[in-house]
């Protein structure tokens, strides 16, 4: 049905409001790739993920 409608699965869940939310093939891999790891290393590279998406929203909180 998602693909029917060109969506995903979790915006016809109601999980988002995002309908184009992992639609982007080279996410979706990276998403697998990472989901295969081990806990402790899936764990640091969410951690360093965090902390680069916080220091771009600062950035871009002060350049407007």
């Amino acid at each position: 049905m998602a693909k029917a409608l060109d969506t995903t699965v979790g915006y016809l869940l109601g999980e988002t409001e995002d309908n184009d939310l992992f639609k982007d093939p080279t996410m979706l891999e990276r998403l697998k790739q990472l989901s295969q790891l081990p806990d402790h290393d899936k764990n640091r590279i969410l951690y360093t993920l965090d902390s680069l998406l916080q220091n771009v929203k600062a950035k871009q909180a002060f350049s407007k």
